[in-house]
C-alpha cells in the first residue's frame, strides 16, 4: 500500500510521521512525500514572531528535509510540482514524472489573497505565508523601516506587534472599524488597538489603499482611500488565505471554500483524503488553519488510511494571538451562532463571553492578564466538530 502526500507543512508531515508509526514497514507501507519546496521542517505560524526574537529564516528550520525524511522513513519528492489527478488510474502528475497512489492526501495549503491595487509598486508588495516568502520578507525590510501593514486581522496585528517590537514604524490598514473585526466584538478589538498602539503600531480603520506607486527617492508612496499618501519602505499584505483548491477541482472532486472532506478527513473520492488549510470540514463550511485541527486531523487520518474508522474530532480550540503588546486568546462562536456578547473589564484585561439566551458559553475572548482564564473557560465551550 503505497500512500502518496502532497505538501511539507505541518499537515504532511504530521501525517507522514503518525502513518509511520502505524505502518512501521517502509517496504511493504512505501510513503512518499511531494513538495513545491525544499521540505524542511518549521513551523509556520512563528513566520509572524521571528523577527523581534532575532530568529533567521535558517534558525526557524526545526528539521532539515534529509533528516525527517529519514526519520519517517519516507521518500521524499522535493521541488516538484504537483500538476493533475489521474483518480481512475491513481496517478498523481508531477513535473518531475508520475506517481501511483493507493491513498493519496492533499496538504496543499492556501494562497495569500492578493488586492486589485494599482501602481508601479504593486507587484512589490510582500506577503508571508511560508518560509520561502519569509526569507524574501527580510531580504527587502530594511532596517528600523517604515512598514505600511494591509490587515488588521490575526496575522497582520501579529506582525504588526513583532515589527514594531523589532524598531520598524508600522502602520496598519484595514476597511474594519476596529482591529480582528471578523473575530472579536468592538470593546475587545478597541482593547487590542489600544494595546498595539501602546507599543508604537499605527492604525488607520475604515481605509483601505488604492495605489502603491515606487517613489523617487527609493521606497514607496502609498494612496488610501481617502486620497492621503504615505510613505513606506516596505508594504505588507496580510489579509488572508485562499484555500488552493485547483488541482481537486480539475479532478473532479467537491470543492467549496476549500477541498470538502467528511468526519473522517475523505474527499468525495475515497482514496483521497485533505487536512490543514486547503481542507474544508463538512458541507457547512468550516475552514480551520490552526495548528491544533491540523494535529487533530492528521493523527485521524493517518489512522483511517491504516484501516481504523476513526473520526476528526475538534473540540473547542482557543487560539494565542501572538500579540505580546496584548497577549490574546480567541474562540470565536460558530457562524451564524444566536447570542450576544458580554465584555467586562478585569484586573489588567478584559473578559468578552459570547453566550445564547440560555446562558450558554458559545465563544470567548480574554485580553490582557484575562487570558489566565483560558484553562477554566475553556471547558465550557462546545465542541466545534465531532
Amino acid at each position: 500500500m503505497h500512500t502518496v502526500i502532497v505538501g511539507s507543512g505541518i499537515a504532511g508531515w504530521t501525517v507522514a510521521r503518525e502513518l509511520r508509526k502505524l505502518q512501521p514497514d517502509a517496504q511493504t507501507h512505501p510513503i512518499t512525500l511531494v513538495c513545491a519546496d525544499s521540505g524542511d521542517f518549521y513551523s509556520k505560524p512563528m513566520l509572524s514572531n521571528a523577527l523581534a526574537s532575532q530568529k533567521t529564516p535558517v534558525s526557524l528550520v526545526m528539521t532539515p528535509a534529509a533528516k525527517i525524511a529519514e526519520q519517517a522513513k519516507v521518500t521524499l519528492q522535493a521541488h516538484a510540482r504537483a500538476q493533475r489527478l489521474d483518480r481512475s488510474a491513481k496517478l498523481l502528475v508531477t513535473d518531475q514524472g508520475e506517481l501511483a497512489y493507493d491513498q493519496l492526501v492533499l496538504a496543499l495549503g492556501a494562497d495569500p489573497i492578493r488586492l486589485p491595487i494599482a501602481g508601479s509598486g504593486a507587484a512589490d508588495i510582500q506577503s508571508v505565508n511560508d518560509l520561502t516568502d519569509y526569507t524574501a520578507f527580510r531580504n527587502v525590510l530594511p532596517e528600523k523601516a517604515k512598514v505600511v501593514v494591509l490587515g488588521a486581522g490575526l496575522i497582520g496585528c501579529e506582525f504588526a506587534n513583532d515589527l514594531s517590537t523589532a524598531g520598524c514604524e508600522v502602520t496598519v490598514f484595514d476597511i474594519a472599524q476596529w482591529p480582528l473585526g471578523r473575530l472579536l466584538p468592538q470593546t475587545a478589538g478597541e482593547y487590542v488597538k489600544a494595546g498595539l498602539q501602546n507599543a508604537g503600531v499605527k492604525f488607520e480603520m475604515g481605509v483601505s489603499i488604492t495605489e502603491v506607486a515606487k517613489a523617487d527617492a527609493g521606497g514607496y508612496s502609498v494612496t488610501d482611500s481617502t486620497g492621503a499618501t504615505h510613505s513606506a519602505d516596505l508594504v505588507l499584505s496580510a489579509i488572508g488565505l485562499k484555500a488552493r483548491t485547483s488541482l481537486a477541482a480539475q479532478a473532479g472532486l467537491t470543492v467549496d471554500r476549500g477541498i470538502v472532506v467528511d468526519q473522517k478527513g475523505r474527499t468525495s473520492d475515497p482514496a483521497i483524503f485533505a487536512l490543514g488549510d486547503c481542507a474544508q470540514y463538512g458541507e457547512q463550511g468550516l475552514l480551520l488553519p490552526y495548528i491544533q485541527p491540523v494535529m487533530n486531523a492528521g493523527r485521524a487520518i493517518a489512522a483511517n488510511i491504516n484501516g481504523a474508522d476513526t473520526p476528526i474530532r475538534f473540540p473547542a480550540m482557543p487560539v494565542t494571538v501572538k500579540t505580546p503588546a496584548c497577549p490574546t486568546v480567541i474562540a470565536p462562536p460558530a457562524a451564524g451562532a444566536l447570542g450576544n456578547w458580554d465584555c467586562q473589564p478585569v484586573e489588567a484585561g478584559l473578559r468578552a463571553l459570547f453566550k445564547n439566551a440560555d446562558g450558554q458559553l458559545l465563544g470567548m475572548a480574554l485580553l490582557g492578564k484575562a487570558t489566565a482564564e483560558r484553562q477554566a473557560l475553556t471547558g465550557e465551550l462546545p465542541v466545534v466538530w465531532e
